[in-house]
């Protein structure tokens, strides 16, 4: 049976060109679809036509724009079982964790369509006599939106959702690795009536076209999602425009266990964090940062814990841990581990490809647990994307602390501990913008900021109210009566 064809939408209608394979990383004799690669030419057709839909589109009354984002989250709904299945086919992840995230695309429509009532202003009065001064918000216009791999519904939903909202016209790029998720949202978008030129979706090589994205005249803004290096170039060159930008890239990102903690909670989250979705999270835990009184205790049940995780296909009942996105990432995950044998010794669990059966078709990698890492070691320093975990040694909070904190990243962290003047100091004192305390560090929601500090963002924060004030902008009203 031939694999079916996901085309490009361009100016409302689904357009014919070559094509891409996305394979299933599970199983890389499953062609999970065939997608369109886009041209230099279909992006500049993409942006003319956004920009021709946009002035209709901004000027739409905002509550009927949320109507129609309502439209796309149940028909969305509709499709929940099949969206979780194919998430998990072109991505890996296990079943449940695709459904949840299916689930989290949804509810983020459903969010951001309620904002097309309220998009709130500012009324103040003036000092001169008969004056009344208001601002609203309004819509940037073009925007450009390159999404990852990792959660190929949520992070397109919870872009374009807001870009919509506030009356932009969108270029959504999906990550050639896992197309499929976010053409499902544009689909729905298609099904629900969204005036043609309002959301376009090209796909196809970053290389060739996220250029063409950030560089096409149209386009006023760029929300990326990706890594630290793209993430750099972008800012170069959508600069030189001044176009607004949103970049959210890497993380290396600790959990402190202090002694107080719930010590099995604490075993779960971190267990959780560092290697569920592979690892492969940006706010994942890459460091657990321990206190001395308990780090032996607690490094001997990490590991038994770990060694517990089944890895597979993650439509099969029971996987904890599906396979690296691709050959790619599985040769990072595997040249780190190298360099971990180098710097502090054999790991103290996993450390091979998995092989044999059914793992030769997919790129499986065990869980894999070093100990003794040092602050100055690689494997404490650069980011993997991958189920690799170093385990550090701290003396105590302060200690640990200094630890987490002494990295050029600043994503999200985690602390365990049963003590509340800790997770003050702790708020108050790690240099992140996601924290997290008796939970794993990986696991949002929607309703709040997202986003970090240091070398792991740039420009205003994604997600709740805060995503407005990056798809919109003020225009303020003086008027004499």
């Amino acid at each position: 049976m031939s694999a079916e064809v996901f085309r490009n939408y361009i100016n409302g209608e689904w357009v014919d060109g070559d094509t891409f394979e996305n394979r299933n990383p599970a199983n890389t004799d499953e062609v999970v679809g065939l997608f369109g690669k886009a041209t230099t030419a279909d992006v500049a057709k993409a942006a003319e036509s956004a920009q021709a839909a946009f002035a209709g589109w901004a000027n739409m009354a905002a509550p009927a724009r949320g109507a129609l984002l309502y439209k796309v989250a149940d028909i969305l709904d509709k499709k929940f079982d099949q969206l979780g299945a194919e998430m998990t086919r072109e991505e890996g992840k296990t079943l449940p964790e695709a459904k949840g995230e299916v689930r989290r695309a949804i509810n983020i429509f459903r969010y951001f369509g309620g904002e097309g009532a309220r998009m709130p202003g500012m009324v103040v009065p003036s000092e001169r006599d008969r004056v009344h001064m208001f601002a609203i918000r309004k819509p940037i216009g073009v925007v450009g939106q390159i999404n990852p791999w990792n959660f190929p519904i949520a992070i397109p939903a919870w872009k374009l959702a807001p870009a919509l909202i506030a009356g932009n016209t969108v270029l959504l790029k999906p990550a050639s690795a896992s197309p499929l998720s976010s053409w499902r949202i544009v689909e729905a978008c298609h099904e629900a009536g969204i005036p043609k030129g309002v959301v376009n979706f090209i796909a196809g090589s970053g290389g060739a076209i996220g250029g063409a994205i950030v560089n096409a005249p149209q386009v006023k803004a760029i929300s990326f999602t990706g890594s630290c290096d793209i993430g750099n170039w972008i800012h170069a060159e959508a600069s030189k425009r001044r176009l607004r930008i949103q970049l959210e890239m890497g993380g290396k990102n600790p959990t402190i266990v202090l002694a107080d903690a719930d010590f099995n909670a604490a075993v779960e989250n971190t267990c959780n964090a560092a290697f569920f979705s592979t690892g492969q999270k940006c706010t994942a835990t890459s460091r657990v940062i321990v206190e001395d009184a308990i780090y032996d205790k607690f490094v001997e049940a990490l590991v038994a814990r770990t060694k517990k995780l089944k890895v597979g296909n993650g439509m099969e009942p029971g996987i904890d841990i599906g396979p690296a996105i691709d050959q790619g990432q599985l040769d990072v995950n595997l040249r780190y581990i190298e360099i971990g044998r180098k710097e502090c010794g054999e790991p103290l669990c996993g450390g091979k490809r998995l092989t044999g059966g059914a793992y030769d078709k997919g790129f499986f990698i065990e869980p894999t647990i070093f100990a003794g890492v040092t602050e100055s070691m690689t494997l404490a320093q650069e980011e993997i994307f991958g189920p690799v975990l170093a385990i550090m040694r701290a003396k105590d909070f302060a200690d640990a602390l200094r630890i987490a904190n002494n990295i050029p990243f600043g994503l999200s962290a985690s602390i365990q501990t049963s003590n509340v003047s800790r997770v003050f100091d702790f708020v108050y004192g790690m240099e992140a913008g996601l924290l997290t305390v008796n939970l794993p560090s990986a696991g949002v929601e929607y309703q709040l900021p997202f986003g970090g500090t240091k070398d792991s963002s740039f420009g205003p924060k994604e997600q709740g109210p805060a995503a407005m004030e990056f798809y919109s902008d003020w225009k303020t009203i003086y008027l004499k009566y």
